[in-house]
């Protein structure tokens, strides 16, 4: 999967994370206290990150979010997105991993979740396993697989989330379509039912724009006809046209982490990420606001 679709997902989970909380627990709202807002602790999850590797890994997404209960208690979530479809033999274990890091360096429980993009049907593991002469450690994890969930289910809730879940099932519906033509009369299909939906559903107008990027984004036109033919549709049920293109997104990405990292900083990251899809060193200076000479060292 392309490293833009990971940063599309980092980002949708920070902009609906209390609408995922809720799509997977139905009774999330008696449980934590939303009003006190919550945070996402990019840092603290760096420093125990599995096997040395990075926030920005091209293999999973991983968000680490503390937030509070009805209670008052202060509570940690692993959420953890594997975005690509290969099977990783030690992903159980690496769920684990995180779980006893988190809690040595912070001593701060979790609840984790894997939500699993693939296209197959194949059930994944939900534990991590180990024995040895009587002594056995079992660890479980919330499992949450794309493939396997109903669209008519999904076109029914009227959870945000539902419509994100749709939208990445699009994206392995139209791979197996050779033919660019029928790939883009196919998608621009699933685009508009999507559409429709969220406009119907009465959403607030920050999450019709945060889903509606990610719809824009994530799965793409092939021919600049059916992009055109979908953005007309868009102007005739929504009223505008304004869009935010993919760097521009990107960019916005790193502006809201720079809140946290600091504001250069989150956009030498993206720098790095749109250095990485091949674009011109003048773009992404002109785009960032950072230097050509340090763009040439990422």
């Amino acid at each position: 999967m392309r490293r833009k679709d990971d940063l599309l997902w980092k980002g949708i989970l920070e902009d609906v994370f209390e609408d995922f909380l809720c799509f997977m627990h139905p009774d999330a709202n008696k449980i934590f206290d939303f009003n006190k807002g919550f945070e996402f602790l990019d840092k603290e999850l760096e420093q125990v990150s599995p096997l040395g590797e990075d926030l920005f890994s091209s293999k999973v997404v991983d968000k680490l979010v503390k937030l509070y209960t009805i209670d008052g208690k202060e509570e940690w979530i692993l959420l953890h997105v594997e975005v690509q479809g290969k099977y990783q033999k030690n992903f159980s274990e690496r769920m684990y991993t995180y779980n006893y890091r988190i809690w040595d360096k912070h001593h701060k429980p979790i609840t984790a979740y894997a939500i699993f993009t693939d296209p197959f049907k194949v059930e994944r593991s939900n534990r991590y396993e180990r024995k040895f002469l009587g002594t056995r450690l079992l660890y479980e994890f919330n499992t949450y697989k794309i493939s396997n969930q109903n669209d008519e289910q999904l076109l029914s809730s009227n959870n945000p989330f539902a419509l994100v879940v749709l939208i990445a099932k699009a994206a392995f519906k139209i791979s197996r379509i050779v033919n660019k033509g029928e790939r883009d009369r196919s998608l621009l299909t699933i685009k508009q039912v999507i559409l429709k939906a969220l406009h119907n559903k009465g959403f607030k107008n920050d999450k019709i724009k945060h889903v509606m990027n990610f719809l824009r984004h994530y799965v793409r036109f092939e021919t600049e006809e059916f992009n055109n033919i979908f953005e007309q549709e868009v102007e005739q049920i929504t009223g505008r046209t304004e869009t935010m293109g993919i760097e521009e997104l990107l960019l916005d990405r790193a502006t809201k982490q720079g809140v946290e990292q600091g504001i250069t900083q989150g956009r030498i990251e993206v720098a790095r990420e749109l250095k990485k899809e091949g674009l011109s060193v003048d773009f992404i200076a002109k785009t960032t606001k950072i230097a050509v000479k340090k763009i040439k060292t990422l």
